[in-house]
């Protein structure tokens, strides 16, 4: 079958690969849509050690059932999914607590990082687990679909985070995630939300999804706006959707005192912390990884319009195009948002 192959770092080929081997409880998926994901991006280029060539890339996917394993009795061919983008062992003692996103022998689709390879969906099929595969309405187009792992890691933030109906959340971070963190966060009950950027397209795109206010992170003092806008208390929960310390303690700042702040943003393996600012406020401090079995509500959720992620789809390629496209993401596109590969299109 045909597939993107990262063959070398900066280097993609698409190319022949073997079939994938379907295991007795595996369901063998024919790739419609799968997203380029920002990892993806600084995988390519070596600079995450977690795309090790050679390697299919891929994670955000969906597609149609075309052959079950021997003990699934219940993914007919034809049936439209998706599916996670990690695989838990089910084994250990975060999964069988229900963390399986915390799960000590977790593999994550499309990532080679020393200690195992799985290949991922920039490809004209994948085999995966079936207790990570999610059927998909009618309604929902494949290459929407796609975005069901980036909404996932979006909803699952915003559970974790104390959201009670009425509250103000800032969302520091208008990238992909943190747009669809700000519907997230505005289904969770929030009833005033406001956006952080240092883009105007990205606030512009806030404004259309939903943000009440949208703030130039360099163009004004972010935490003194924010208690502006809520009667000099600041906000009572912050997501940070980058991972720099700039962006950090921006979160930090804008909330009130015992506010609860969740780190969403993975980009700085390290961030200088304003410490006095969260003993002495009383600020809590949670981080958040992936997401914990949110694909059905996040399916629903996008279904119903409530998440909406069209506008946030701006190119729809073949796997012809990949190698050209990853070199142009790579150098820097502003006006890309997600890019969605399509295997079956020529």
């Amino acid at each position: 079958m045909k597939a993107l192959l990262l063959t070398e770092y900066n280097k993609m080929q698409v190319t022949d690969v073997e079939e994938p081997e379907v295991g007795p409880d595996d369901v063998l998926v024919q790739v419609e849509a799968c997203g380029i994901c920002g990892s993806d991006i600084h995988g390519y280029d070596g600079s995450t050690g977690r795309r090790i060539p050679p390697l299919v890339m891929g994670h955000e996917a969906a597609g149609i059932v075309v052959e079950s394993g021997s003990n699934v009795d219940d993914m007919p061919a034809g049936t439209r999914v998706t599916f996670d983008s990690m695989v838990s062992c089910g084994k250990c003692d975060f999964c069988r607590k229900g963390d399986a996103n915390l799960c000590d022998h977790r593999m994550v689709l499309g990532v080679s990082c020393g200690e195992y390879r799985r290949h991922g969906a920039f490809a004209e099929r994948i085999s995966v687990p079936r207790r990570i595969v999610y059927r998909l309405p009618d309604t929902l187009p494949f290459e929407q679909a796609a975005l069901v792992e980036a909404v996932s890691v979006a909803v699952h933030a915003a559970n974790v985070t104390p959201i009670t109906l009425g509250d103000t959340a800032v969302v520091v971070g208008a990238g992909m995630i943190g747009l669809l963190t700000l519907q997230a966060v505005r289904a969770a009950g929030a009833s005033q939300v406001i956006a952080v950027d240092l883009n105007d397209k990205r606030l512009a795109a806030a404004t259309k999804l939903g943000a009440d206010e949208v703030l130039r992170g360099d163009q004004c003092d972010v935490p003194e706006v924010i208690r502006g806008l809520t009667g000099g208390r600041g906000a009572d929960v912050a997501l940070e959707v980058v991972g720099a310390t700039p962006a950090v303690r921006t979160a930090i700042e804008s909330v009130r005192k015992g506010g609860n702040v969740t780190l969403v943003g993975n980009v700085s393996p390290t961030v200088e912390l304003p410490l006095q600012s969260v003993v002495t406020r009383e600020i809590s401090l949670r981080g958040t990884c992936g997401c914990n079995g949110e694909y059905p509500q996040c399916i629903d959720l996008m279904n119903r319009g409530i998440i909406n992620v069209e506008p946030l789809i701006t190119a729809k390629i073949s796997l012809a195009d990949g190698p050209m496209w990853f070199e142009r993401l790579h150098a820097g596109d502003p006006d890309q948002m997600k890019v969605v590969v399509q295997p079956q299109h020529p």
